[in-house]
């Protein structure tokens, strides 16, 4: 077998499903397989796996291991050559693994690749590729000196800067949500540390394949869609943990003194400050108009009763997308995107080339009855089921 995509999954049923759907695409003609985790959720998360998708491996965990037990868990009945580590808040486009695959058959002494991510708003989301986190390196990100200095290289580390996010290259650090790498490479590795319940798991795997002299990549050529903070709240335990994570990897890796201890503490307390308040950032206002870009014109119709405003029909097969939108700027527009006509990649690129602060957008994908996205950065996701 070619691959094995593992989701470990926590209480994010509707990004679930939609994620598997685009997996299910992307693997069409890839001996593959598709290993989802549950690390026991509360919600209909497995009763909706067990009914939609009953040929997908599931695994059920009896309480919530974390993210490194979890997805350990779910590499032990891996059986590819591949494995691919997937948040459940994300979709694929119909080539990502077919790309990557052919990326990494040419590589030698492959790492970890990671690819490019963008989140709900289109927006490209810079920890897709990152440096490693010595402590000068954290100091210029804990305290913004990146963007203070965007030009100078000393200060643009963190997020690995010396590539832009339309280029493909090598990179230390690569995010849990999307990690492609050999299943040979992970065994070796002893996959996560279970040690870190979550959150220094990416930066701890990704440096461990460095030590062992691999070649970690960042791969442009082909954009996920990830939606931040679905399977975390921004709230005081997630502070805790963030705080313990990255105490735990200083302590494995770098050597330890007073004053780094000390700068460690201020540090990760004023950045998981920072990310909880960024995680309760106020709503943005309600769109004042709909477009459902589609080929089913009732369709239309039925949104509009449900959304209790107009919807205007864009028929794909007569319009173009980019110019019907341009008319629009200045309103507060919501795109919603018929994946029963709209393939996943173009989905994804719509958001990506249509991104605007006055622009959200949904996708209600095929065989499904709700619409799903994600209006903020670092909000919570959206669902509004059709019936």
């Amino acid at each position: 077998m070619q691959l094995s995509i593992i989701i470990l999954n926590y209480n994010v049923r509707y990004f679930l499903e939609q994620c598997i759907l685009s997996v299910q695409e992307a693997i069409a003609a890839i001996e593959a397989e598709i290993i989802v985790v549950d690390n026991n959720s509360s919600d209909e998360s497995v009763l909706m796996m067990q009914e939609k998708f009953p040929e997908v491996t599931l695994i059920q965990n009896k309480e919530n291991f974390g993210f490194p037990k979890g997805n350990n868990i779910g590499f032990r009945q891996a059986k590819g050559n591949y494995i691919c580590i997937l948040n459940p808040d994300t979709v694929v486009a119909e080539d990502t693994f077919t790309k990557i695959l052919a990326f990494a058959e040419r590589q030698s002494n492959l790492g970890i690749i990671g690819c490019k991510l963008i989140d709900g708003t289109g927006n490209f989301l810079p920890e897709s590729k990152r440096g490693i986190p010595t402590p000068w390196v954290a100091f210029t990100k804990v305290f913004g000196l990146y963007k203070i200095f965007p030009k100078i290289k000393l200060f643009n580390q963190y997020y690995a800067q010396h590539l832009s996010e339309n280029e493909t290259g090598k990179v230390d650090i690569l995010v849990g949500a999307f990690m492609f790498l050999e299943s040979k490479l992970y065994q070796d590795l002893n996959g996560f540390d279970e040690d870190c319940f979550m959150y220094a798991d990416d930066i701890d795997l990704s440096y461990r394949a460095l030590q062992k002299g691999k070649n970690n990549f960042y791969f442009h050529d082909t954009t996920v869609l990830h939606y931040k903070g679905e399977s975390t709240i921004k709230d005081e335990k997630y502070m805790k943990r963030f705080q313990e994570a990255m105490n735990f990897f200083y302590a494995k890796h770098f050597k330890k003194s007073w004053f780094f201890s000390f700068f460690i503490q201020v540090g990760t307390w004023f950045f998981s400050i920072v990310k909880m308040f960024q995680g309760n950032v106020k709503e943005k206002p309600l769109p004042e108009c709909y477009i459902l870009y589609s080929e089913n014109a009732n369709l239309s119709e039925k949104l509009a009763s449900i959304l209790e405003n107009k919807v205007s029909f864009l028929n794909l097969k007569k319009e173009k997308m980019v110019n019907s939108c341009l008319i629009l700027k200045g309103k507060k527009t919501e795109i919603i995107l018929d994946n029963q006509y709209v393939s996943f990649k173009k989905c994804i690129n719509i958001i990506e080339t249509l991104k605007d602060k006055n622009i959200t957008f949904k996708i209600f994908p095929k065989r499904t009855a709700f619409i799903i996205g994600s209006n903020l950065r670092n909000g919570r996701g959206e669902i509004r089921k059709i019936k």
